[in-house]
């Protein structure tokens, strides 16, 4: 009764297996990466009691545009397709009367009957259609919960530093390799394969990759808070830093990446700016002009000195004697053009340069030091000691004996003393 049984299911299995199959998937949401197709079939359908998992030779196969369709048989991959339309199974190991060269079909099925009884009547074989998707998955919120390293470097102001940003934001990957997909994640899976089982590791290791991503995008020269500005060169960066993890293994690749907002922290920023600040300083004319501007703000705040501005002018007056810069200095050194290439002689070495001094031509610098009536020496314009207003060009005189009133001697030129 056993072996009669079996051949009376192989045979009506085989039957039964004979009509050709339509497979379709419907639309992949966003939330799905991987789905199994689906026989269509209809009240008015007489191909309902065919196996599962069975893809008949001639079977039509629907695929949709941002889609990608696999035919795995017994465990490997035998057809892979990704263009839209009608996919022809033609290559399928279980025979149809209804495809292909009829008597040719009617020996393999006979054939299949006897595989069939050998294994109790069941297909030895199990046949599977998955249908991936390659649209771009969006929507991916990402954030450093730690603060990333960032190096700042400003080569006008010879700038290079080390600090600490956070920055958040979202990020787009796709599909680019369905069929590594299949083999090293997702697998012979049954229900449909959602995001959510992968997305915390991508995420994971995405602000992992950030790091030395960040370090690369700072050596181009960009500041922090330019990054936004140039989120396609940092996409590019990703992939390349993910490329052993996520495309070469899991078939991935990130399509966008979006910076929402990024900041340094606090004292990174006072940090910077202050570092920027002093490098303005370096040329003459700016450091001047800083030195003019707080002299402005000391005279109006002597002005309106609650003791009188007597008072406030004579600690003006001492705030000068104590020494700095005075910027008529440094206007004049910003006026000074800059220096000529060296002359060379014959041989191509340079000429020994001869100093001169131009005493006539140098500009006047701001006032020196001078001797009040009452006997003190003072550097402000009024005297410490009796409050007494600076004479006009008070002269002085040099160690070689002329006389001057400018800083610097009008005839060996040494600056006042």
């Amino acid at each position: 009764m056993g072996l009669l049984k079996a051949g009376a299911g192989a045979l009506g299995g085989v039957l039964a297996d004979q009509w050709r199959d339509f497979f379709y998937c419907d639309a992949l949401d966003a939330g799905t990466l991987a789905a199994k197709g689906r026989r269509r079939t209809s009240s008015r359908s007489s191909n309902t009691s065919g196996s599962e998992n069975i893809v008949s030779d001639g079977s039509i196969i629907a695929v949709n545009e941002g889609q990608c369709m696999m035919i795995v048989e017994s465990g490997a991959v035998v057809e892979v397709c990704a263009e839209p339309g009608e996919f022809l199974y033609e290559t399928s190991s279980e025979p149809s009367i209804f495809h292909g060269d009829l008597g040719e079909s009617i020996k393999r099925s006979f054939a299949a009957v006897g595989k069939r009884f050998a294994f109790g009547a069941d297909a030895p074989k199990d046949q599977r259609v998955y249908y991936f998707n390659t649209k771009e998955i969006v929507g991916n919120k990402y954030g450093t919960a730690s603060p990333v390293p960032f190096r700042v470097v400003d080569n006008n102001i010879g700038l290079d530093v080390d600090i600490a940003l956070r920055c958040n934001g979202e990020y787009s990957y796709r599909l680019t390799d369905p069929l590594l997909f299949y083999k090293n994640v997702c697998g012979n899976v049954e229900d449909p394969y959602t995001r959510d089982r992968i997305d915390s590791q991508l995420k994971s290791e995405l602000l992992t990759a950030l790091q030395p991503a960040f370090a690369r995008i700072s050596s181009m020269g960009v500041r922090y808070s330019a990054i936004p500005g140039h989120a396609a060169e940092l996409a590019d960066i990703l992939n390349e830093e993910l490329s052993q993890d996520w495309s070469e293994l899991r078939g991935i690749s990130v399509a966008s990446f979006g910076v929402n907002s990024i900041a340094a922290s606090p004292e990174d920023e006072a940090m910077i700016k202050e570092l920027q600040k002093a490098a303005v300083m370096r040329d003459p004319a700016m450091a001047a002009a800083n030195i003019v501007a707080a002299q402005s703000d000391a005279m109006r705040a002597a002005a309106s000195n609650e003791n009188g501005a007597l008072m406030g002018f004579m600690g003006m007056g001492m705030a000068g004697a104590a020494g700095g810069m005075n910027a008529g200095n440094l206007f004049q050194i910003a006026q000074q053009p800059a220096a000529a290439s060296s002359p060379r002689d014959v041989a191509g070495q340079e000429a020994p340069r001869i100093p001169t001094v131009d005493a006539a031509a140098a500009p006047q610098a701001a006032k020196p030091g001078w001797s009040c009536s009452c006997g003190a020496s003072n550097m402000g314009n009024f005297c410490q000691n009796c409050g007494s207003k600076r004479p006009e060009n008070a002269a002085w005189t040099c160690a070689c004996g002329s006389p001057n009133t400018g800083n610097f001697c009008q005839s060996c030129g040494s600056a006042r003393a």
